[in-house]
């Protein structure tokens, strides 16, 4: 398994905000008044990865013993995340795009554009917490300190 690749995050990313404006544009006169809060489910993700991944990387470091399926199971999680928050941070960028030039002219465009910006804000920081999470589950590279004397590279 190889680790996630920023052209994999930005392709998610521009297919969310394609998908976003192109179904803004299409019914965005019969949808609801976005909630204000809608992408702090996303935020919720973020904290609970970052908890993992801290916990993670101090039993890392302490030299205790963690399964392989308990690391594999929580990269399996972090890039599956890593890709939901770009898709989601792409697609809240497409809905601002969509929302921009029409708040000055329309009062419901100007009351969603709360939600979008707190919405591209917590998906981007899901995608954070999970290239953490992904980082701190990679073995640790030995240190100058942990060579035997005489050792070199």
């Amino acid at each position: 398994m190889h680790f996630t690749r920023p052209r994999e995050l930005a392709i998610a990313g521009v297919i969310g905000l394609g998908a976003a404006y192109l179904l803004f544009e299409l019914v965005y006169s019969t949808l609801p008044r976005l909630p204000t809060l809608a992408g702090t489910t996303l935020l919720i993700l973020a904290v609970i990865e970052l908890v993992l991944a801290f916990s993670v990387r101090g039993r890392i470091r302490a030299g205790r013993v963690l399964g392989a399926l308990m690391i594999a199971r929580a990269v399996a999680l972090a890039k599956a995340s890593s890709l939901l928050g770009s898709l989601m941070a792409g697609a809240w960028v497409g809905v601002l795009g969509y929302l921009l030039p029409r708040a000055d002219r329309i009062t419901a465009a100007e009351n969603d554009l709360p939600g979008a910006v707190i919405g591209v804000c917590c998906a981007v920081a899901l995608t954070a917490a999970a290239l953490w999470l992904e980082h701190c589950c990679r073995t640790p590279e030995p240190r100058d300190s942990d060579r035997p004397p005489g050792a070199t590279g």
